[in-house]
């Protein structure tokens, strides 16, 4: 029997990293929040991020409504993100931007390589950045304010 293209896509490492989205509960105050929607696949992201006084990331919460690929790359930013600052996160955003045009070689953040099955697939795309669109949003509204 054949593999289906969707049985590529939704590795089992992908799979299990969408569950892993638990361990990161937005159900407090935050100091910095954003929402994101795909315009393509109509997946939502509302996260809050809380920082320390030199402005890396302490605490992190989601709530997702996407497909497996969205929850899996909210997995893959959440788990890595304590410790990183908002530049860390304005540096790999782009980069992660260019990997998905095929522009640039896969994005250097722990776990990113379980994305990989999602690249040929363009209408997961928008639901890739969308963590990542919105980490860069909240922490940047933080500047602002700052």
């Amino acid at each position: 029997m054949a593999s289906s293209p969707s049985s590529k896509l939704y590795s089992p490492r992908l799979l299990a990293l969408s569950v892993q989205l638990a361990d990161f509960p937005l159900a407090s105050e935050f100091d910095f929040s954003a929402e994101a929607r795909s315009r393509t696949c109509g997946s939502t992201i509302a996260l809050g991020i809380s920082t320390t006084p030199d402005g890396t990331i302490s605490r992190l919460g989601l709530r997702v409504s996407a497909c497996a690929v969205g929850q899996s790359s909210a997995a893959v930013m959440a788990k890595s993100a304590m410790g990183k600052s908002a530049n860390d996160l304005d540096v790999i955003y782009p980069q992660i931007i260019a990997w998905l045009a095929g522009k640039a070689a896969l994005p250097p953040w722990p776990d990113f390589d379980a994305l990989e099955t999602a690249l040929p697939h363009p209408g997961r795309h928008e639901a890739i950045l969308l963590p990542w669109r919105a980490a860069v949003q909240a922490l940047s509204s933080g500047d602002a304010s700052g």
